[in-house]
């Protein structure tokens, strides 16, 4: 990679950030740390497997000084029987370096077909990965510059379990919302949603994404990530918060994007600069946000009358 190693080994260990680097990651939660150094840490894990959610958690070893990020799975996804590896980051000079994955598995069956898929699925995600983490590596002098992070909240005196199921229930959002024309929905197991959409923007023009929403009612969040990104950006995942008070609830929605600068131009117009893309992208996604919660407020107020 044409980076320094300091970079790219920094990019590697940033465990929340994952989704947002890396493709094939859908959510990761840092459980604990087994000492006092946040060298050692578990991690639950949703990603991509040949198309489906499959979850697991991830003890990590860090050692900043040799660059290297050692791993192991357990509770890990069929058919692995055992899944672990080492990353490492050498330095080939100031700007420059190597990164290395080495990763070592097992199949519960031992079949033909287990390892193949497995061999598959890790090639395939593996590089995938790398080759991303390569782009923004590759990129370190303006990544503050591609990156953009915010959120909208709004008070509601409602109940939560109202406001969480109208979050929840993406399906209907084209009878209430405005900006949503179509949502077609699919639940293959219990709290992971797909959902392919058709958005309306301001100016009239209309777009296709599609994401992946793992929810979780008793912790009152939804997280969500863009499979297929809308325009402007490389990158898309955020989550949907709702915190109850003895005053009421707070809903949140966080964004977290990676610019696609490639597309400025061409979707803002000649001459359209970074900071004009970060504004754009800033203003639609928030105002699509607030009429989101501003719904939901609604629909927990005219359910009950809290005084």
């Amino acid at each position: 990679m044409d980076a320094p190693a300091g970079v790219v080994y920094t990019l590697l260990v940033s465990a929340e950030r994952r989704p947002l680097y890396f493709p094939s990651n859908v959510y990761v939660e840092r459980l604990d740390f087994h000492d006092f150094s946040d060298v050692c840490e578990r991690l639950r894990v949703w990603a991509f497997a040949d198309g489906e959610v499959k979850s697991w958690t991830s003890d990590r070893i860090q050692d900043p000084t040799r660059r290297s990020l050692v791993f192991h799975q357990d509770l890990i996804m069929e058919p692995a029987e055992s899944m672990g590896g080492t990353f490492s980051v050498e330095p080939l000079g100031p700007d420059r370096c190597l990164l290395t994955m080495d990763q070592v598995f097992t199949s519960r069956d031992d079949s033909p077909e287990s390892m193949a898929w497995l061999e598959s699925n890790v090639a395939t995600t593996t590089r995938s990965d790398l080759k991303n983490l390569r782009f923004l590596a590759e990129r370190w002098t303006r990544l503050d510059e591609l990156l953009l992070s915010f959120e909208e909240s709004v008070r509601i005196k409602g109940p939560a379990e109202l406001v969480h199921s109208f979050l929840y229930d993406v399906g209907s959002w084209p009878e209430h919302l405005p900006h949503v024309r179509r949502v077609d929905l699919d639940e293959p197991q219990i709290g992971v949603q797909k959902a392919a959409m058709t958005l309306a923007a301001a100016d009239g023009t209309t777009q296709d994404i599609e994401s992946v929403r793992l929810c979780f009612p008793h912790a009152g969040r939804i997280v969500h990530k863009e499979t297929t990104p809308r325009k402007l950006l490389a990158a898309h995942c955020g989550e949907w918060s709702v915190v109850s008070d003895e005053h009421g609830v707070t809903v949140t929605s966080q964004h977290h994007v990676v610019l696609r600068e490639q597309d400025i131009e061409q979707v803002l117009g000649p001459g359209a600069t970074l900071e004009d893309a970060r504004r754009r992208v800033r203003a639609d996604l928030g105002a699509e946000s607030l009429e989101t919660l501003c719904l939901a407020r609604q629909h927990a107020e005219s359910a009950v009358r809290v005084l």
